[in-house]
C-alpha cells in the first residue's frame, strides 16, 4: 500500500506516491527543488520525467551524451534509462518537474517535441508551468476531487508544451509529420475497435494499406515502441482495468481482450505487471477493503 507523501523544506517541495487514476496518462510525482552546488541525481526511473530549469545551470548525461543546460531549457528522462544530472558548482540550478506514465505518454511527448533522439528542448512561460505545479502540490488531499485537479494540471502543462512546439515548428516539417500521424491515428483507432477479436500486426497493416516496416517506423518514431508492443500493452491495460472493475472470470477477460488461450494471457499479464491476473485482482480487493475502513486513504 502506497500513501501520498508530501515533503516540504526551504529548498525542496515534492508530492509523490500518487495513485494511478487513468490508463491514458497519470501523474506519479511532482516537485520543485533549489539544488545545492554540485548536487547529483543518479539512477534509472520507472516513469517519464520532465525537468524544467527555472534558474542557474547544470548538466544532464544520458546514453553517453552530456548537455550543458541553463534556465529556459527542459530535459526528459525515459523510463529505465541510466542517467545522471547535476547542478553547477558555482551557479546551481533550480528546477520543477513532473513524473508521469500511461498508454498515451509517448504520444504526448512526441507532440511536445521530444523523441528518443531529442531529450532536451527549450520551454516558454516558466511562470505558467510553475503555477500549475504549485497547484498540484497544494492538491495533496486524499480525495477524488484532488485526484482530478492534479491530473488536470498535469494535462494543462503537457497541452501547453504541445501548443508551444506546434507554434515553433516550421510548417513544412509539420506537414511531413501530418501524414505519418494520420497513419498512426488510423492504426490506433483500428486497435481500439478491434483488439477484442484477437487481431495481429498483419491485420493492422492490411487495414491501413502500408507496409509493416513503414508502420513500425512510424510507431517507434512517434510512440517509442513497435506496433506489436503497443497492441500487447493496449490489450493488457484493458485487461487490468476489467480485473478491478468487473466480476468477470479471468477466462472471460482473456477472451474479451483477444486471448483465446488463458495460459498465454496469464503469462503475458504477469510479464507486464509482475503479478498474475488473480493476484492483481486480489491485491486490488485488499486495497479497496482497507480503503473502506480507512476513508482517509481515498
Amino acid at each position: 500500500m502506497h500513501n501520498i507523501k508530501y515533503t516540504e523544506s526551504e529548498s525542496f517541495k515534492c508530492l509523490e506516491n500518487l495513485r494511478k487514476t487513468s490508463l491514458d496518462l497519470y501523474l506519479i510525482h511532482t516537485g520543485v527543488e533549489h539544488c545545492t552546488p554540485s548536487h547529483i541525481c543518479p539512477g534509472p526511473k520507472d516513469e517519464f520525467i520532465i525537468h524544467f530549469i527555472l534558474s542557474g545551470r547544470g548538466v544532464y548525461t544520458c546514453r553517453k551524451h552530456t548537455w550543458q543546460l541553463r534556465a529556459g531549457e527542459m530535459f526528459l528522462i525515459y523510463p529505465n534509462e541510466h542517467v545522471t544530472y547535476a547542478s553547477d558548482a558555482e551557479e546551481p540550478w533550480s528546477y520543477a518537474w513532473i513524473g508521469f506514465n500511461g498508454i498515451r505518454a509517448n504520444a504526448a511527448l512526441t507532440n511536445c517535441g521530444f523523441s528518443q533522439h531529442t531529450l532536451v528542448r527549450p520551454f516558454h512561460d516558466p511562470d505558467q508551468i510553475l503555477e500549475k505545479i504549485h497547484m498540484i502540490l497544494e492538491s495533496r488531499q486524499l480525495t477524488f476531487a484532488a485526484d482530478l485537479n492534479r491530473n488536470a494540471c498535469m494535462l494543462q502543462i503537457l497541452a501547453k508544451l504541445c501548443n508551444d512546439y506546434a507554434m515553433h515548428t516550421p510548417q513544412e516539417s509539420r506537414q511531413r509529420r501530418g501524414q505519418s500521424k494520420a497513419y498512426l491515428a488510423h492504426a490506433i483507432e483500428y486497435i481500439e475497435y478491434s483488439y477484442q477479436y484477437g487481431i495481429n500486426v498483419t491485420d493492422i497493416v492490411d487495414y491501413i494499406g502500408i507496409s509493416r516496416t513503414y508502420l513500425n517506423r512510424i510507431f517507434k518514431k512517434e510512440l517509442g515502441v513497435s506496433v506489436q508492443t503497443f497492441l500487447i500493452n493496449y490489450c493488457l491495460h484493458k485487461a487490468a482495468s476489467l480485473l478491478v472493475s468487473t466480476d468477470s472470470t479471468i477466462h472471460e477477460i482473456a477472451k474479451a481482450v483477444g486471448y483465446e488461450d488463458p495460459l498465454a494471457f496469464s503469462k503475458a499479464f504477469k510479464k507486464k505487471f509482475g503479478k498474475s491476473p488473480k493476484n492483481y485482482r486480489e491485491h486490488k480487493d485488499l486495497m479497496d477493503k482497507f480503503s473502506e475502513k480507512q476513508p482517509w486513504i481515498k
